[in-house]
């Protein structure tokens, strides 16, 4: 048996939102679309046609995914969290000491880790090194440009919902 993916609960509910969305109004749409580019004549040739097709291919592909993903996850709840050990859910202020640059990340499981948003995964290098530690801590990552020095400056639980 598979081991399953570790994902917070917002996470959960953001993949069941799109899962939803995917399902119940772009495969409606897309195949009114290839309901109507079939009028259009000749399907051979018919650009819209086979745009509508590769469409359809890429949302049932995607329900697909997201299928699969919901049945292996292990959704943390907020009451599970932490608020003394940096986990999974965990908001985390931490600070460069080697620039003094202060960074807010969220740790979250890799299938919702976005560095654009600031949600960075345990597994990553970052996040993997600031597990189960305490405010306070400081703790060495190797990163591209060499081993940087992080110290923790506060763990924030996430909100109950």
């Amino acid at each position: 048996m598979s081991e399953k993916t570790i994902i917070t609960k917002k996470g959960y509910q953001n993949l069941k939102k799109e899962l939803k969305q995917l399902k119940e109004v772009e495969r409606k749409k897309v195949t009114e679309e290839i309901k109507d580019t079939r009028d259009y004549g000749e399907i051979g040739g018919n650009p819209e046609y086979d745009d509508a097709k590769k469409e359809q291919a890429f949302i049932e592909g995607r329900i697909q995914e997201l299928e699969n993903i919901l049945k292996n996850v292990k959704v943390i709840k907020p009451k599970e969290v932490s608020k003394i050990k940096v986990g999974v859910g965990n908001t985390v202020k931490i600070k460069n000491l080697d620039s003094d640059e202060v960074f807010t990340y969220e740790i979250v499981g890799s299938i919702e880790a976005d560095p654009s948003e600031n949600k960075i995964s345990y597994e990553s290098p970052i996040g993997n090194a600031l597990m189960d530690k305490k405010a306070g801590a400081k703790t060495k990552v190797e990163t591209p440009l060499g081993i940087k020095t992080f110290e923790i400056l506060s763990i924030k639980k996430p909100k109950e919902t």
